[in-house]
């Protein structure tokens, strides 16, 4: 009877872990430093959302906006799967950007989800009209009121392309920071963390990825179980991962997909304050 007791209790206590773990977002802070980040740039804030997968969390997304409105960040990333292709609502999702357009610019790039659903140009002309600044294989400059600058570069998701996957991850990027000085900071934000070794060639300083949702199951000690263009222990699916002096940023995600549940895998807000490293 006290090992059935034990059972219950424990079955009881993991299903409310699970529970929470789906139904609130919690947020990560990181802080990166970089010797090549302009001095005026020293603290600038970044959130970043990933994954939405049209999930919402609060009415009219409350739980998110509250929380980016507090942060009060310099800047937002949405890093692609804005929409899930299997629960297309594009509306309820623009509620959010309509929400939070007034809290920092947004820059925006597809995840594989919005080049699938096949509805990509209207996703883009709509995320425009709200004032998103929608990153296609090009880049802006950012300026300080210093008169320092930083580029911040975006690339379509490579379902857009029939070709090899790495070569046309490649080939975006060059696109879009083609011809910018080599001393410059820049920023990439790229669906795909898979891709890293192709960031780091093209000399990105910080990339800042999704997709892998964590590994949708999260071992302690081990990581995540499983990603999508990683297969089995993925390596790239939450944190910083850092070679040859180029960062990636992968977020765990906010939403699901096909894979309705996480375990030990909070949905998450990122933010990310950048550090001139003197």
């Amino acid at each position: 009877m006290r090992k059935l007791l034990l059972a219950v209790i424990v079955i009881g206590i993991l299903g409310f872990i699970i529970y929470k773990g789906n139904t609130t977002v919690g947020t990560t802070n990181y802080t990166l430093s970089s010797k090549r980040l302009p001095a005026s740039f020293d603290g600038y804030k970044i959130v970043q959302l990933s994954d939405l997968h049209d999930a919402v969390f609060g009415e009219k997304h409350a739980d998110i906006v509250n929380e980016v409105v507090k942060i009060a960040p310099d800047a937002i990333y949405i890093t692609g799967d804005f929409i899930d292709r299997n629960r297309y609502d594009l509306e309820q999702s623009l509620l959010l950007v309509e929400a939070i357009k007034d809290v920092a610019p947004i820059y925006y790039v597809t995840g594989n989800h919005e080049i699938s659903i096949n509805d990509v140009d209207r996703i883009k002309s709509s995320l425009q009209e709200l004032g998103v600044h929608v990153l296609t294989d090009e880049r802006e400059i950012l300026s300080s009121p210093e008169g320092e600058k930083i580029l911040i570069g975006g690339i379509e998701d490579p379902l857009s392309s029939l070709g090899d996957e790495q070569v046309t991850v490649e080939r975006a990027v060059e696109k879009a920071f083609d011809g910018v000085p080599q001393e410059m900071f820049k920023i990439l934000l790229s669906h795909r963390p898979e891709h890293f070794d192709v960031y780091v060639r093209n000399g990105i300083d910080v990339t800042f990825s999704g997709h892998a949702h964590g590994g949708q199951v999260r071992i302690p000690g081990i990581g995540g179980l499983i990603s999508p263009g990683q297969g089995i222990f993925p390596k790239l699916t939450s944190g910083i991962h850092e070679k040859d002096g180029s960062q990636l940023v992968v977020s765990r995600g906010i939403g699901n997909s096909l894979f309705p549940v996480r375990v030990f895998n909070k949905p998450e807000i990122v933010v990310v304050t950048l550090k001139k490293n003197y």
